[in-house]
């Protein structure tokens, strides 16, 4: 009988409104509504990205050759499977005049592209644009490119040492998501146009993508499996159902992140959530001690208020989702219209059910504790003035919080795909808690012991403040929790954005070369270095000949069976040298002899070798434009990758693979002023080579990273918010308190200018406190990240904190003195005779 009895005790109750739980449907439904938006848009671009997986591959498959074209059998295989284009792609110089920029030349057949379209500006067919008129072959360039080089429709752009007319500005392609990061902008021109250009020689740095177009029916991994016997080593294979495996691997993290930043929300707002229900049943502690008079069992009364916040509970979780779904609808259009991938924008119902699932446990994890207390009050609280419970709850129901915690928890690392990220997240987010509840009492104590101390008599305002934050009734514990808790996310987010763009200049070596030079042909290499080392501007140049390889075998055995590592995933930069390099230690073995002409050996990356297994003597084979090379380790040595030098894993004698074809990198050192020149003197002089601005290469790093930062940011902006409305509950849950100790304040002769001053110092005190508790929390979780996650060393950076300090006081202060004009105006008459 105790649910009926409860059920109709709960229906009683709640016809009274829900005045006194719009801070606990706020908190619930902005917290729900965060996470099913980051849901939303995240299963939209995922959905986008699978509906046109084979347009942004450019087909429905795709063999990739490095550094070569197909030979004769292996075209006549790929066209034997259906329609075939041919895609070559590279880094080069494209040149207006005196202007020279870095630009991703892809050069394309006439069935470019398979599936979608290029999107031109002016509107034109790109077989027309790419026919060119006057003798010159035609081109179309990136809008950003074109913008770059002050160039219009018409004029003239050389890619090495060919001219091509810019017959329209590149405005989409179809197929751009699969080039992930590059460091150019795209020009697309006619492959057979780059024949006399001198960019496409043997050694030269060049993909050739063949997209297919296939039957329905396909067999994708039996043709897979087909692809990898006719197709000579070295092919890669991907097709429609892994089209745009590292986008949607980052779509996929990125939204798990927010997903989590959002749970962080989700729990600032359960201490409203907590703080409202605590206070809603304090309120009722004379229901509930009438109700123990009458007979009424403990189980009874916890049900009945149980059932009134699993209602409320409900709504606010719908009205999150409902909110998590419109805004993200509302704002499709811009959406897309920002975004470079396809997204289709609908209700999904996977991320409503998360985001639902999550706002319930929360509303369970932050309710059972006060709901719990309901049980220990006694029918002698109506004759006694018991205006809150206190005390603590039986352990089943602290056993069944934490078992609620778990849930969440384990769900969480679950649903995201990020375990370890989950949990040190979980973990940081209840030593946020732990170290802010330890926070608030210290500083309740604290504000206690100097409203006490000698220094302060007769200084009222300042006594009267620091004991209303000390008080037992203070509101110290929600404001430091609430917002605290707020502003150590966006103070995380602030010291790991800080440290990342720290450490992207940081780890530069002082002496940091002002280019990164490939595609410099043995024939060309004397001239290069003659024009370089007679330029007094020049502090130094470093060359080294380059080859590209394959690690196929580890002693026999495939490569990848042996060891998941980078070196082994693609194609890896192989040189040779017949003596050591200057700058490069031997930890273990010897160099080969100058002379030395016997089976091939190779010297190893130390730590690399060491991340794999290998061992000095173990063999290796790399298979380098076809051919499988299997040498001995007979050296390890260091090799220092951040010193933005010249720097290669592989290194093997001359006699083993000087005669392949190959060309040779450069990096030039040279003061920021002598740039220019560097770069105008050898692009003219050598059409094919491409100098890549490492200046410029960073700058493009450190927008990608503003980007992820912003999105974070923005996340954290919603916690902060959340924490806000705690804030806001908090004070106006006060309001009564304050309007009261207004009362007799006046009584005593206080003015209104002092007890308007008494109310903004506490504001400010706990701003203040909770600005300090969240530099440490957020500084704390700035440095795991940035020294386990990032590996590098963590800086604290004094201006996002002292903002954050500073937003604290404003935020308190704002929301203080919002509700101190009603206690200000109330005449202490009618309050004191109320209270009789």
């Amino acid at each position: 009988m105790r649910l009926p009895v409860a059920l109709r005790i709960a229906l009683r109750e709640l016809r009274g409104g829900v005045r006194g739980f719009r801070v606990f449907l706020a908190c619930l439904a902005l917290g729900v509504a965060a996470i099913a938006a980051v849901g939303t848009v995240r299963e939209s671009i995922e959905r986008g990205l699978e509906r046109e997986a084979a347009t942004i591959l450019g087909g429905d498959a795709q063999v990739e050759l490095t550094y070569r074209f197909a030979e004769p059998q292996e075209r006549q295989w790929l066209e034997a499977q259906g329609a075939v284009s041919e895609v070559v792609e590279f880094r080069s110089m494209a040149v207006a005049g005196e202007d020279r920029a870095l630009t991703q030349v892809k050069g394309v057949d006439a069935a470019y592209p398979l599936l979608g379209a290029v999107v031109l500006d002016p509107p034109m067919p790109l077989a027309e644009a790419l026919d060119g008129a006057a003798g010159r072959p035609g081109a179309v360039v990136d809008r950003v490119l074109v913008d770059r080089l002050g160039l219009d429709p018409g004029d003239t752009v050389r890619l090495g040492e060919t001219d091509f007319l810019l017959s329209a500005v590149l405005e989409r392609e179809p197929d751009t998501a699969t080039q992930g990061f590059s460091l150019g902008p795209t020009t697309i021109v006619r492959t057979e146009a780059l024949a006399d250009s001198g960019l496409l020689q043997p050694g030269s740095l060049f993909e050739t993508e063949y997209r297919l177009r296939l039957p329905p029916e396909t067999d994708l991994d039996a043709l897979r499996a087909e692809a990898e016997a006719a197709m000579n080593e070295g092919a890669s294979w991907r097709d429609r159902r892994n089209g745009a495996r590292g986008i949607t691997r980052f779509v996929e993290r990125l939204g798990a992140f927010l997903v989590l930043t959002g749970l962080a929300g989700l729990a600032v707002g359960g201490v409203g959530v907590s703080a409202a229900v605590r206070a809603y049943l304090d309120e009722k502690v004379p229901t509930i001690a009438t109700l123990k008079s009458l007979g009424a069992e403990r189980r009874t009364i916890f049900l009945s208020y149980f059932l009134q916040i699993g209602a409320l509970t409900l709504v606010g979780v719908t009205l999150g989702l409902i909110l998590g779904v419109a805004l993200p609808l509302a704002f499709a259009p811009l959406i897309e219209a920002r975004l470079p991938l396809p997204a289709s924008f609908a209700v999904h119902l996977g991320p409503l059910a998360e985001a639902a699932l999550y706002g319930i446990l929360a509303a369970l994890l932050f309710t059972l504790w006060p709901l719990a207390r309901t049980e220990d009050v006694r029918a002698a609280a109506l004759f006694r003035d018991i205006g809150h419970m206190a005390g603590r709850p039986r352990a089943i129901w602290i056993a069944a919080t934490a078992a609620t915690l778990a849930l969440l928890v384990g769900l969480a690392a679950f649903l995201s795909g990020l375990m370890t990220l989950t949990l040190w997240s979980a973990a940081g987010l209840v030593g946020a808690f732990a170290v802010l509840v330890a926070a608030a009492s210290g500083v309740r104590r604290l504000a206690a012991r100097l409203a006490r101390a000698h220094a302060l008599r007769g200084r009222t305002v300042a006594r009267l403040a620091l004991g209303s934050v000390g008080g037992p009734g203070a509101e110290t514990a929600s404001v430091v929790l609430s917002l605290g808790l707020g502003l150590s996310v966006l103070a995380a987010v602030g010291q790991i954005d800080s440290n990342l763009r720290s450490a992207i200049e940081r780890d530069l070596p002082e002496r940091a070369p002002s280019f990164f030079v490939v595609d410099i042909q043995p024939d060309q290499i004397d001239g290069f270095l003659e024009r370089l080392e007679t330029d007094p501007a020049v502090e130094d140049v470093e060359t080294a000949p380059m080859l590209r390889g394959v690690v196929t075998q580890i002693n026999g055995r495939p490569a990848r069976e042996v060891a998941d590592h980078w070196v082994i995933r693609g194609d890896r930069g192989v040189t040779y040298s017949a003596r050591p390099p200057s700058d490069a230690a031997l930890t273990a073995g010897a160099w080969w002899s100058e002379d030395y002409d016997g089976p091939p050996q190779v010297s190893f990356a130390a730590e690399e070798a060491a991340e794999i297994g290998l061992e000095l003597g173990d063999t290796i084979t790399v298979n380098i434009l076809g051919r499988e090379i299997m040498a001995e380790i007979t050296s390890f040595r260091e090799v220092d990758f951040s010193s933005a030098g010249i720097g290669f894993v592989i290194s093997m004698n001359p006699a083993a693979i000087e005669g392949a074809p190959h060309t040779y990198i450069s990096t030039i050192y040279s003061g920021e002023e002598a740039e220019a020149a560097i770069l105008r003197d050898l692009s003219t002089s050598y059409p094919n080579i491409t100098l890549i601005s490492v200046r410029e290469a960073i700058d493009r790093v450190a927008e990608v990273l503003a980007g992820i930062a912003a999105a974070v940011t923005y996340g954290a902006g919603a916690t902060l918010l959340t924490g806000g409305i705690v804030l806001i509950g908090a004070a106006a849950a006060g309001e009564r308190a304050r309007t009261y100790e207004a009362a007799v304040l006046k009584t005593l002769g206080a003015s209104r200018a002092a007890i308007l001053a008494n109310f903004a110092l506490r504001s400010a005190i706990l701003g203040a406190a909770a600005g300090l508790v969240a530099i440490f929390a957020g500084g704390l979780a700035g440095w795991g990240v940035t020294t386990f996650v990032m590996e590098t060393d963590y800086r604290f950076e004094p201006v996002s904190a002292l903002a954050i300090v500073l937003g604290g006081i404003m935020a308190t202060l704002v929301a203080g003195l919002a509700f101190a004009w009603r206690p200000l105006a109330a005449r202490p008459a009618q309050i004191l005779r109320a209270r009789e």
